[in-house]
Parts: C-alpha cells; sequence; structure tokens
C-alpha cells in the first residue's frame, strides 16, 4: 500500500501565521488560562482536531506569540543601544521602537503584560524573565548615563523615572489599534515632548 503520509499537505506559513494571529487576539481578549485549543479552533472556523495539525498545545502557540514578539523588539532595541546614540537620543529612538513594536504585536504585548510573570515560572518561558532583566538594564543604564551626563536632571529618581516610562509606553497596547489616526512614530513623537520636558534639564 502507498504511503499516505506523502499525501499530506504541509502547512504553509502564511497559514500557521494566520492561526497564530488568530490566538494571540484570543489569549489578549480572554486570558491564556481561560482559552482552549477548541475555542481558537472555533474562531478559526476549523476544528480542534485540525489545529493540533499546526500546534502540538496551546502552550506551542503562546510560546511562538510571545518568542516572536521579543524577537522582534529585541532587534531594534539592540540597534538603538549599539547606535552610540546620547542618552536623550536613546531614550527617544527605545520609546519610539516600542511603539512601533506595539503597531507591529498589539496582542502579544497584551499577552506579555497579563500573562508573563505567571508563565515565567514555567521553564519553557524563563526566557520572559531573561527578557525582563535585559530590558530593565538597558533602561535603567540609559536613564543613570543621562543623569551622569547632565541631560537628566540630577534629582532623578532613575527606578521611579523607569517604571513610569514603562508602564505608560506599554499600557497603550491596551487602546491602541493599528491603521488609527496616528501613527506609532506619531504617538512616540507626542508622548516624547511629555516625558522629556519633565526630566530633560532646562536651559
Amino acid at each position: 500500500m502507498p504511503n499516505k503520509k506523502k499525501n499530506q499537505v504541509t502547512p504553509s506559513p502564511e497559514r500557521r501565521r494566520e492561526l497564530l494571529a488568530l490566538a494571540a487576539e484570543v489569549f489578549a481578549a480572554q486570558g491564556y488560562n481561560a482559552t482552549t485549543v477548541r475555542r481558537i479552533a472555533d474562531e478559526a472556523g476549523m476544528l480542534a482536531g485540525s489545529l493540533y495539525y499546526h500546534f502540538d498545545s496551546k502552550e506551542s502557540m503562546v510560546d511562538e506569540i510571545l518568542s516572536t514578539f521579543l524577537d522582534e523588539l529585541w532587534q531594534g532595541y539592540d540597534s538603538v543601544l549599539a547606535a552610540g546614540l546620547g542618552p536623550r537620543e536613546t531614550i527617544e529612538a527605545l520609546v519610539t521602537e516600542s511603539f512601533r513594536e506595539i503597531d507591529r504585536h498589539r496582542a502579544a504585548v497584551a499577552i506579555y503584560q497579563k500573562e508573563s510573570r505567571h508563565l515565567a515560572a514555567q521553564p519553557r518561558f524563563h526566557y520572559l524573565t531573561d527578557s525582563q532583566q535585559k530590558f530593565e538594564k538597558a533602561w535603567l543604564g540609559t536613564l543613570e548615563r543621562g543623569v551622569a551626563d547632565r541631560v537628566f536632571r540630577a534629582d532623578l529618581d532613575v527606578r521611579l523615572t523607569y517604571r513610569f516610562v514603562r508602564d505608560t509606553v506599554w499600557v497603550a497596547a491596551s487602546w491602541y489599534r493599528p491603521g488609527g489616526q496616528h501613527s506609532p512614530e506619531e504617538i512616540a513623537r507626542q508622548y516624547l515632548s511629555m516625558v522629556l520636558d519633565g526630566i530633560a534639564v532646562r536651559q
């Protein structure tokens, strides 16, 4: 008898991306624990068994969603950090890159915000903790350099400023919608004009 496996069609990368994008929206809206493979399959208009043809579990789906987002985020961040910019210019570039990532991966950002602490307790997701530590080091280091170079105020509480900037940037995932009135670059510009006027040394 002929081998039936030869007749199987390998899932296309495009279809895989479509399913991940749909799964990301469901995870973001319903929460990771409340989301079942059946629910994602229903949203995709397919049987749960058919979804398992593409992914072996919902853990695999959320893993790929988050790792793809973070890989792209760090490609952008690493380019900024390696560019030799001054502290203010680095903050500007990091904020702009952050809003671009929210534009590209809004649902993944929402999942990360809601689920990363819970997921990071599992060995499969330890990279979430590593990324958070790297993220904090990059931002705190830039702010500290700005204070040392007298670009930012000497009395600046660096850790408090980091938390404020981090939270106010990334919370945008809860209201931002791609294709809206403002581009991510315009939102970043408006945001930076408010934040930097408060922390830059006044001439």
